[in-house]
């Protein structure tokens, strides 16, 4: 009886596993597979294999609407950002961290709280900030946005990889004479990898897929991103599902690449997180 109730349990825990895996992965494979069909083999048979594969549709993107300008401007407003609200963001959070000081934890919960601001309350404001610094549709009235979009939730990454790092590693390096900087970039840098590549991650996707203010923000079309780009070529291809699925795979796949090379350290930055909790 045991063995049965065994061999059932491990059928369930499987079956969940597997129906977890393909809810997940079947819609990205289903937009990969429909991106090489015609319309006519998407509307006859919209999960069936494609009958050959050709990039027709990708060359029709990036030769006739110029999808090439539309991935450096997202690679460029996505990556600039990112890198220098983790230098920012690095340093705060050790503050925060390894020292005390007067409002501390004034300062820590008010960069949390902005977790509980919704974005398009602050529409107004950054609107209004950008058109007066003379920076609207330009990409560096974006990525200013965009500086400070992750803050939140990298601040209270950050802040706990720091914390779990002992302080007798401080406190050592002092005594032989080490100052803040070799403390800093010698020993707490190398050991909150795992924080930092966690939080760049998830800033640089949120900042990928963001549509709302690159929408608002952005009026030419030569300085738009991915997402609003896809969005309004799909009213733009009359039902050419081809392109649309085509455009979807561009704006979907890099993301996904990067997410999957710095898999192990997301991970283990949300087990450690998980433990310390």
């Amino acid at each position: 009886m045991d063995i049965i109730k065994k061999i059932l349990g491990k059928v369930f825990i499987y079956s969940v596993i597997i129906f977890t895996i393909v809810v997940s992965i079947f819609p990205i494979l289903w937009i990969i597979m429909s991106s090489f069909k015609t319309n006519g083999e998407i509307m006859s048979g919209p999960f069936t294999l494609p009958s050959s594969i050709n990039f027709d549709a990708y060359k029709y993107l990036f030769e006739k609407y110029d999808f090439l300008t539309y991935t450096l401007n997202s690679i460029l407003i996505s990556f600039l950002p990112t890198f220098l609200s983790l230098v920012f963001f690095t340093m705060g959070a050790y503050a925060i961290a390894k020292y005390e000081f007067p409002g501390k934890k004034l300062f820590f919960a008010l960069f949390t709280m902005t977790l509980l601001v919704p974005v398009h309350s602050r529409t107004q404001p950054i609107f209004s900030l950008i058109v007066n610094l003379n920076l609207y549709n330009t990409k560096t009235g974006l990525m200013l946005v965009y500086l400070s979009s992750g803050l939140a939730m990298s601040m209270f990454i950050l802040k706990n990889t720091f914390q779990s790092i002992p302080m007798e590693l401080n406190e050592s390096a002092y005594l032989d004479g080490a100052g803040f900087c070799r403390t800093f970039f010698s020993i707490n840098l190398p050991l909150a990898k795992t924080g930092i590549v966690t939080s760049g991650v998830l800033m640089f996707l949120a900042n990928w897929n963001e549509f709302y203010y690159a929408n608002l923000l952005i009026s030419s079309s030569k300085n738009r991103t991915l997402p609003v780009i896809t969005i309004l070529f799909n009213s733009m291809f009359n039902y050419n599902y081809t392109n649309t699925f085509a455009a979807l795979v561009v704006v979907v796949i890099p993301g996904i690449i990067f997410y999957a090379l710095a898999q192990r350290q997301v991970q283990e930055s949300m087990i450690s997180s998980s433990i310390k909790g």
